[in-house]
């Protein structure tokens, strides 16, 4: 890919964000007020700390339909100050600023949607299920209304993937060749029993954080080819080792995702290979590390080989950060609407869920 087709696709990213809608700006609001609906995503506990720790965000409520969620919920110290309410009471509260939703991937459309239509702004958890008109319905009417939406994947705001896209965007690496992505996993029963709803098992759950950034920088892909398989002796249906290709004119990207390797977490990768130079991160956590290769020094870069320790990379905070950006200067989120678009389209093509 020519440096000239990242210019031409970065302003046009830019122009898209610029033209997205945004809310009203409301320079009055000193805290959001957050009801929370749901309590049954992996990230729940993590994102709850991230707005507990934020000064932007005050969580006022919370709903959680299933009695047993709802009695661990309870549990927890940072939601002490919080309501708990029924679902109608939190989607009918004017008051709310935004409303979380933490759900598991069957229920963040029908949840999301009802957050829409009620009017509030909203931060829905990934991956948001496999009916692609229900989220193109869900996106068109936040449009319509001047509302937000954030999706939770997790590599929006890596240091590490986020270094290796900004070089990639000015063209430090030359004509981009390839884009490869790990997203590995080491699960059990129960969370086997979770992604075996979707065809694309593991990949349509964890996959998601490498498409978000695969397109972003690639644009759609030409074609989709996927391979999802059931490779392990475990007695289910879990599509647990899955490997998906998308087709450029000029490059290819890959994700690849196994449901049952040992230190999985300390394996996770990404890396943009370009005919100037390469960003290789693995892993991306405990410690991130990225190995660098580029033939002529740029920016902070030497030339040749470098490796680079990062420092924690702590969830969910930029996330947050950037959502209360967004809406204390009605300003568009970094990631638009299209781009949420895309994405999904992209993910369901990977997954087997659409041609």
């Amino acid at each position: 890919m020519q440096r000239r087709h990242f210019i031409r696709c970065s302003a046009a990213a830019a122009a898209t964000a610029l033209s997205s809608a945004a809310p009203a700006a409301n320079t009055k609001i000193e805290k959001i007020r957050v009801g929370l609906m749901g309590t049954g995503h992996s990230h729940f506990s993590g994102k709850l700390k991230a707005m507990a720790d934020s000064p932007d965000y005050e969580i006022v409520s919370i709903w959680d339909g299933d009695a047993a969620r709802r009695a661990k919920a309870e549990k927890d110290p940072l939601l002490a100050k919080a309501k708990w309410v029924s679902e109608d009471q939190l989607l009918g509260d004017s008051s709310l600023h935004l409303i979380v939703v933490e759900c598991r991937a069957w229920e963040a459309l029908p949840w999301g949607q009802k957050v829409i239509d009620a009017g509030h702004h909203l931060h829905l958890e990934k991956p948001p299920g496999n009916d692609w008109k229900a989220f193109q319905k869900l996106i068109a009417d936040a449009r319509r209304k001047n509302l937000l939406v954030q999706t939770g994947y997790l590599w929006r705001f890596h240091q590490g993937v986020e270094a290796a896209m900004d070089a990639a965007k000015k063209g430090w690496l030359g004509e981009i060749q390839m884009v490869r992505g790990t997203m590995n996993s080491d699960r059990g029963p129960a969370e086997r029993a979770i992604e075996g709803h979707y065809k694309g098992g593991g990949l349509f759950e964890l996959g998601g954080h490498v498409v978000d950034r695969i397109v972003e920088l690639m644009g759609r892909p030409k074609a989709v080819k996927s391979w999802l398989r059931h490779d392990t002796s475990v007695n289910d249906k879990l599509n647990d080792n899955n490997l998906a290709v998308f087709e450029y004119d000029k490059g290819l990207a890959m994700v690849s995702q196994s449901a049952h390797m040992a230190g999985s977490g300390d394996h996770r990768s990404f890396e943009i290979i370009g005919t100037d130079g390469t960003f290789f991160l693995n892993p991306e956590a405990n410690p991130p590390r990225m190995r660098v290769f580029l033939k002529k020094a740029q920016g902070n870069y030497k030339a040749g080989w470098q490796q680079i320790e990062l420092p924690p990379q702590p969830r969910f905070v930029a996330d947050f950060a950037e959502l209360a950006r967004a809406l204390k200067t009605g300003t568009p989120l970094k990631h638009s609407y299209d781009h949420e678009l895309l994405l999904q389209e992209t993910l369901l093509r990977a997954s087997g869920e659409m041609s």
